[in-house]
């Protein structure tokens, strides 16, 4: 059985349970719970779990009831009992959503008829749970669509950045953790799984390579369980990157991220001190701190998903990008399509940069890639695939075909290869053109053919629903404003 045939039943098992009152969110939360417990039998780690909470006890119990009490009593005392910190942290504060017995018998009884493994050698639960995340995300009564991204567009951006072995690599924003996972993958897929490397060198892959943090706390469990069944015992922190435990994260040879989007609660500034422009609008700390955070070796390099605001929005956010530009190459900005994030209507980029060893200069203009302009859009009728993303990434590394990607391409950008590059979607922009523009980003579209011809402008309740949601947005852009004023 595959990995999507065995997400898609434990996903429809949900249906039994809404009428215990349990919600999409919840009830990803109470698998992880439950799964846990499995995976523990499955890659026998359950000497770390109490007797008396094992797999096969609830398995085999008989009585509904009793399995139950036994369940919430393991919720309540397994962060007490066990020494080990990864099971501390997924079950920290656990409680169960269920009330009725009979519905957490049919959750044992289904994930232990499943066939797990597709084939002997293959171990798929960790993209079993890849494939939950992403259902959740997709479905709209969950709201958990904040905190996941793509998966095509967390591998481009992985496969771009190019990930080394002995690298330290951070999500400060890190959600479901795709994006360290992702690179975990690429690694163990070039390095044999890491079993060519030293004890040493493999337990540094495993524990020290990927790190992150993440705010909310359900996400931060749902982070904790995805690593660990990817084989990664990485530290992600459960906290706040804009207070003062984001000054100690520093000296990484990469970021890649997807910062939430939004202001910060109540419009309050971020309560760290080392931002030289601090500002209300998250994402803009966000970014202040990604680059920051970088090594200053020449090296260190970061790929950023951020909302169109960044790219233009006057006062502390032209300081911002000016002091990006000045301290590192911000070599490329992908313009993405609308469509392809679970939060409908919202415009966003990739910004790709590397941290230069000097504080000034460093960018001496930035290539644009449109992918938004004069695209079918995107949704349940035409999938968000890899596929979209071929001719950029021909036209990222000046050449490279897409299925070569892994093996032909080192990360490095080379301006000479990049110039031959023939495709109208990808121009140049020097650094002074940008500054005579206010320094402002929010360049490289090209013409809409839609627009320009009068044709096929969209339904009239389709334009209404985009023009409605960009009035809220600068709404509350305004009302932010106003309560900085005051």
């Amino acid at each position: 059985m595959s990995a999507d045939e065995i997400a898609n039943k434990l996903w429809n098992l949900c249906n039994v349970l809404r009428d215990d009152g349990v919600t999409y969110h919840q009830y990803l939360n109470e698998l992880t719970y439950i799964l846990f417990l499995k995976l523990s039998e499955v890659k026998d780690f359950e000497v770390h779990i109490p007797e008396q909470y094992r797999w096969r006890s609830f398995v085999e119990e008989t009585d509904n009831t009793e399995a139950f009490q036994r369940y919430r009593s393991f919720l309540a005392e397994v962060s007490n009992e066990t020494t080990s910190a990864g099971i501390k942290e997924i079950y920290a504060n656990a409680s169960t959503s269920l009330r009725k017995p009979v519905n957490f018998n049919t959750l044992v009884q289904a994930i232990d008829d499943l066939d797990w493994y597709e084939e002997t050698d293959r171990d798929v639960m960790g993209d079993i749970y890849e494939s939950l995340l992403e259902k959740n995300a997709g479905e709209k009564k969950s709201g958990a669509g904040q905190y996941f991204t793509p998966r095509p567009l967390i591998n481009v951006m992985v496969e771009l950045m190019s990930p080394k072995l002995g690298e330290r690599w951070n999500d400060p924003a890190a959600g479901t953790f795709g994006f360290m996972i992702s690179a975990d993958e690429y690694l163990r897929t070039k390095h044999d799984d890491y079993f060519d490397l030293s004890e040493k060198d493999r337990k540094f892959q495993v524990e020290k390579a990927f790190s992150g943090v993440e705010l909310v706390g359900d996400a931060h469990r749902l982070a904790l369980m995805n690593a660990r069944l990817h084989g990664m015992e990485s530290e992600i922190i459960l906290g706040d990157t804009l207070t003062e435990m984001g000054k100690d994260l520093n000296n990484f040879d990469g970021v890649l991220a997807n910062p939430p989007f939004g202001t910060k609660k109540g419009g309050e500034r971020p309560t760290r001190d080392d931002f030289t422009y601090p500002t209300s609008n998250k994402q803009l700390n966000f970014l202040q701190h990604i680059y920051r955070s970088l090594k200053k070796d020449g090296k260190a390099r970061a790929a950023v998903v951020l909302p169109d605001n960044v790219l233009f929005e006057d006062g502390d956010g032209q300081k911002i990008r000016r002091d990006l530009m000045d301290k590192c190459n911000l070599h490329t900005i992908l313009r993405l399509p609308t469509g392809i994030f679970y939060a409908a209507g919202v415009k966003t980029n990739v910004l790709f940069f590397t941290r230069g060893t000097t504080e000034t200069e460093n960018t001496k203009g930035v290539w644009f890639y449109d992918m938004r302009t004069n695209v079918p859009n995107y949704g349940k009728r035409t999938p968000f695939t890899r596929t979209a993303f071929n001719d950029f990434i021909e036209a990222y590394t000046g050449g490279v075909k897409h299925e070569s990607l892994t093996t032909a391409f080192d990360g490095t950008i080379n301006e000479n290869v990049r110039k031959k590059v023939d495709n109208e979607r990808w121009q140049y922009i020097t650094r002074a053109t940008i500054a005579k523009n206010n320094d402002s980003l929010d360049l490289g579209l090209i013409a809409d053919d839609s627009v320009s011809s009068g044709d096929d402008l969209g339904e009239p309740i389709d334009i209404a629903k985009e023009a409605l949601e960009e009035l809220n947005e600068i709404t509350k852009a305004l009302n932010n404003i106003i309560k900085e004023l005051n």
